[in-house]
């Protein structure tokens, strides 16, 4: 049994890097992509999660949706969605997210979700739904799905599975130490699990998995879920310094150095994990396009 973690919301403040400078949103796109998904009456988990990536993906015309509304039914440490009692399940929603990713000219498109535990399924069926409007929407269009845990249901899974995504991913985001504070709700070997079963249900589907850094845990620590991630088949890895989005989240335990981020992807191109994005501002939808196409070559890292 992993001893209990306490981590205090009144920590002292960790100074930020030089390294982590990011860029301010603003700009002609960014301007474009907020009117496209106010006037579809959408989310990005871009805005939703704080992300510090915003400016440079919006001014690139890149975002990640949100489906399945902006409130969340679980209550993670580290995360900024709202909570609480989530809205009615919006049949519409898939074919304004085609239509908004058309309007926005993507060829890569990045679908997660709010974790939804109140609905049988956890939301598979917008998923699935999801994937097919765009599809249809933009034929040849590719498509990568982050996705919550559905509590372990094997039929939700492959109800994900059969819409054929281009990408399954789902995020380990800590160290099986910490999930007590940072994850609550969620279990390690559930999300393990989950990325096992992606891989024996429909092995040509790549799986995905992300995890933050700076909440308290060891090197060692990482290295051990890199091993399990590799156990579980997962052939992409992104890993990313974890940022207090506001003082209502977990606090920053320390900042890694460029260097500690260098030497993680290598301890994950080494225990044969075809991909490792690794770096202070690396997100699990992050370059997503690139990390995928890197797949083709064996030999491309």
């Amino acid at each position: 049994m992993q001893p209990l973690v306490q981590i205090e919301l009144t920590a002292p403040r960790v100074r930020r890097p030089p390294w982590l400078k990011v860029r301010p949103p603003g700009g002609d796109n960014y301007q474009d992509l907020k009117r496209i998904m106010r006037g579809l009456d959408l989310h990005t988990v871009c805005e939703s999660a704080r992300c510090p990536n915003i400016g440079e993906c919006w001014s690139h015309r890149a975002a990640t949706f949100m489906i399945l509304g902006n409130l969340c039914t679980r209550r993670c440490g580290f995360c900024a969605v709202p909570k609480g009692r989530p809205i009615e399940v919006d049949g519409e929603e898939p074919e304004r997210v085609a239509r908004a990713a058309e309007a926005m000219g993507l060829k890569y498109v990045v679908v997660t979700s709010v974790d939804r535990d109140d609905l049988k399924d956890g939301g598979a069926t917008i998923f699935a739904l999801t994937i097919e409007a765009l599809r249809r929407q933009m034929p040849g269009v590719r498509v990568e799905v982050l996705i919550p845990d559905f509590r372990g249901a094997d039929d939700a899974l492959q109800t994900v599975l059969r819409a054929r995504p281009d990408v399954l991913n789902h995020n380990t985001e800590t160290v099986p130490r910490l999930y007590a504070v940072a994850r609550r709700g969620s279990r390690y070997e559930r999300s393990l699990r989950l990325l096992r079963r992606s891989r024996e249900i429909d092995p040509a589907i790549p799986t995905k998995s992300g995890l933050m850094v700076g909440l308290g845990e060891t090197f060692r620590e990482i290295c051990a879920v890199l091993d399990d991630l590799a156990a579980a088949g997962v052939d992409i890895v992104t890993i990313g310094q974890y940022l207090r989005p506001s003082g209502d989240q977990l606090p920053v335990a320390r900042f890694y150095a460029p260097e500690e981020f260098a030497a993680l992807k290598q301890e994950g191109l080494r225990r044969g994990i075809r991909h490792v994005e690794s770096g202070p501002l690396v997100r699990s939808s992050y370059h997503a396009h690139e990390q995928t196409t890197s797949l083709a070559s064996p030999l491309t890292h």
